[in-house]
C-alpha cells in the first residue's frame, strides 16, 4: 500500500492543486468531512480519489477499526507500559460500562466528576475560601500535560470565564511563578498541584516555592492548596487536606488528561456546566470516530492528510495556524500531543521504523503569523503543509467587523499557498505599476510565488466549549490513527526519561556537592563555568 502511494505520488508531480480543481467544479464538496456543524476542508491538497482509496486502504491494512474498538473497550493497548487508554471514559461517564481488571471504571470516573463539580461550586461561590475570604485567584501548578492542556484550554474559552481569574505555572525556571505571584494575595488564591505521582521535579519545586508564599503571606495551606494526583501519602505530607485530593488512574497518559481532574482550574474558570459541555464535544467527536466510514471521517482523514504529507510527500514539518487568539497554545499543545505520542522511531515490536515518524509540529496565530514566518512559507524552498482553524463567528458582535478581516485572512492565506503567482502574473503587475525593461523582469522574480503548497481547513461555527471538546478529540485520534498505521505506540514516553535522569545527577555537580567525573568534557565545562558564576 506504502509503495502505491509512493508511485502516485510520483505520477502526480507534474500536477498543480489548482490543476483538481478545474478538472473537478465539485472537488471542495468531494474532499472534506464534517462532524456536526465541524468542516475539515482537505481539497487544497494533492489528494485525489486515487490516493484517498490507497490512504484509507491503510486503514484496514492496519486493522484501524479494531484497534480503535480495542481502546474504546479498555484493552492494554499501551502495550509497552501494559495499560489500556481510556480519555474517552473521562468524557463519558455515564455511558456504558467498561471494565478493566474486573471493575467498571466508570464509577469512579463519576465519583471523581462529581467531587470536581461540589469543590469547583465551593470555589465559585465563595463558600471554600482562604483566611482572606473567597478566592480572587487560582494558580495551577503543573508541567507538560498537567499544564498544557488545561492551560490552552481555559485561554482558549475565554469568554466563558465567571469565576476566579486562573494562571498557568509550569517552567520550574523560578521568573515565571516569581511572576505569577507578584500582585497576588496569599490569603485569597488557591493554589493546584497537578502531578499523578506527586514527585515531578519541576512541579513539585515551584510547588514548595508557593507555599512558603502563602504561609509568609499569612495564608492557610490546608484550606488553600489541592492536588491533582493519585500519591495520597506524599500529598499529605505536603500538608494537603485529604478532601483536596483528586486523584486519577494510570490509564490515563498526561497530555490526554484534561478531561477529568487535570481539568479542574478550566472548570473552576467557566463553570461544571461549561466544563460538561466540553466533555460533550468531545464524546460527540468519540461517537462520529467511531461510527463514521473512513472517507467521512473527520479525525481518520485528518490523520491521513497528515500521513500523506509526511510520510509520503516526506515534507518535514507541519505548520499549526488557528486564526484565533484565544487558540494561541494550540501549536503548543498539539506539540505535545503529537510529537511525544509518535516521535518514535521503534515500531510496537521492537524493530526500526522504515518510515518517518511524526514532522515538527509548530505554528502560531493568525494574523500575527503572516507578519513572521508566512514569508517561508509562501516563498521558501521548503514546503511546508499548513492547517489554518477559524470559526464563522466571534464572540464579540460589536466587532464583528474584526472577525470579518480575520476570516478573509485565513481564506486568502489558504488560496494563495495554493494558487501562487507566476512570473508572467507578476510582470503585468510590474507594467501596469510603470516598470520596463531590466528593472521590470528584476523585480517580477521577487514577485514569483511558486504555488502548489498544501493546506487544511477546519472551520467551525463559534468557538464554544462544546466545540473546543470536539477540536481537542480530533487532534486525540488523529494521533491515535496515524500511530497505529505506522506500527507505533502513541501512549509511551520514554524519550523524555534520559535527560530527566542526567539532570538529577548534574544538579549536585552545579551544588558543588559531587564531581563531573562520568560526564562528557563539554558539559562538565559547562556545569562549572555555572557553578563558579552562581553566586
Amino acid at each position: 500500500m506504502w509503495d502505491e502511494l509512493m508511485t502516485l505520488h510520483a505520477a502526480g508531480r507534474g500536477g498543480r492543486i489548482r490543476d483538481l480543481f478545474d478538472a473537478d467544479p465539485d472537488r471542495a464538496a468531494r474532499f472534506c468531512a464534517s462532524a456536526g456543524d465541524m468542516r475539515l476542508d482537505y481539497s487544497k491538497t494533492r489528494i485525489d480519489a486515487a490516493v484517498r482509496r490507497a490512504l484509507t486502504g491503510l486503514c484496514d491494512r492496519a486493522g484501524l477499526a479494531e484497534r480503535r474498538e480495542a481502546m474504546f473497550a479498555g484493552a492494554p493497548v499501551n502495550e509497552t507500559e501494559g495499560r489500556p487508554a481510556l480519555h474517552t471514559a473521562l468524557r463519558d461517564p455515564d455511558g456504558g460500562p467498561v471494565v478493566v481488571n474486573g471493575a467498571d471504571v466508570k464509577a469512579g470516573v463519576r465519583d471523581t466528576l462529581a467531587r470536581m463539580r461540589a469543590f469547583c461550586g465551593a470555589v465559585r461561590d465563595g463558600s471554600a475560601a482562604g483566611p482572606g475570604g473567597a478566592f480572587s485567584d487560582v494558580v495551577n501548578i503543573g508541567i507538560g500535560g498537567s499544564d498544557l492542556g488545561p492551560a490552552m484550554a481555559t485561554l482558549a474559552l475565554a469568554p466563558c470565564h465567571d469565576g476566579p481569574c486562573v494562571h498557568f505555572v509550569s517552567n520550574v525556571d523560578g521568573a515565571q511563578i516569581a511572576d505569577t505571584l507578584a500582585g497576588l494575595d496569599a490569603r485569597r488564591t488557591l493554589v493546584i498541584v497537578a502531578s499523578k505521582s506527586f514527585t515531578t521535579v519541576e512541579t513539585m519545586t515551584n510547588a514548595a516555592t508557593a507555599r512558603d508564599w502563602m504561609t509568609r503571606g499569612g495564608g492557610d495551606v490546608a484550606a488553600q492548596m489541592v492536588a491533582l494526583s493519585s500519591a495520597t501519602g506524599l500529598t499529605a505530607r505536603f500538608g494537603i487536606a485529604p478532601e483536596r485530593v483528586f486523584g486519577f488512574e494510570d490509564w490515563v497518559g498526561g497530555r490526554y488528561s484534561v478531561w477529568g481532574p487535570i481539568g479542574l482550574s478550566l472548570m473552576i474558570a467557566i463553570g461544571a456546566d461549561g466544563f460538561d459541555d466540553f466533555l460533550r464535544g468531545g464524546r460527540a467527536m468519540d461517537e462520529h470516530f467511531r461510527t463514521r466510514p473512513w472517507e467521512d471521517n473527520l479525525p481518520v482523514m485528518l490523520a491521513l492528510c497528515g500521513l500523506w504529507h509526511a510520510q509520503v510527500c516526506r515534507y518535514p514539518t507541519r505548520a499549526v495556524l488557528p486564526y484565533d487568539q484565544r487558540l494561541e497554545r494550540l501549536p503548543a499543545y498539539l506539540q505535545q500531543l503529537e510529537m511525544e505520542s509518535n516521535g518514535k522511531s521503534v515500531a510496537m515490536d521492537g524493530a526500526a521504523l522504515t518510515l518517518p515518524s511524526v514532522p515538527v509540529v509548530w505554528g502560531a496565530p493568525g494574523t500575527n503569523g503572516q507578519h513572521a514566518f508566512f514569508q517561508m512559507l509562501h516563498q521558501g524552498t521548503q514546503i511546508v503543509p499548513c492547517e489554518f482553524l477559524v470559526a464563522a463567528r466571534g464572540h464579540e458582535p460589536e466587532l464583528a467587523h474584526h472577525h470579518r478581516l480575520l476570516v478573509a485572512n485565513c481564506l486568502a492565506q489558504s488560496e494563495a499557498l495554493m494558487r501562487g503567482r507566476s512570473l508572467d502574473e507578476a510582470r503585468e503587475g510590474l507594467r501596469e505599476a510603470g516598470l520596463t525593461g531590466a528593472e521590470l523582469e528584476r523585480q517580477a522574480r521577487h514577485r514569483v510565488f511558486p504555488g502548489d503548497r498544501p493546506s487544511l481547513t477546519l472551520v467551525y461555527p463559534c468557538l464554544t466549549p462544546f466545540v473546543l471538546g470536539q477540536i481537542v478529540a480530533a487532534y486525540e485520534h488523529r494521533v491515535f490513527v496515524e500511530g497505529v498505521i505506522l506500527g507505533l505506540n502513541s501512549f509511551d514516553q520514554w524519550g523524555v526519561e534520559l535527560g530527566k535522569e542526567m539532570a538529577t545527577s548534574l544538579g549536585l555537580v552545579i551544588d558543588g556537592q559531587a564531581d563531573a567525573q562520568g560526564h562528557d568534557g563539554s558539559t562538565a565545562a559547562l556545569a562549572e563555568y555555572v557553578r563558579r558564576h552562581c553566586g
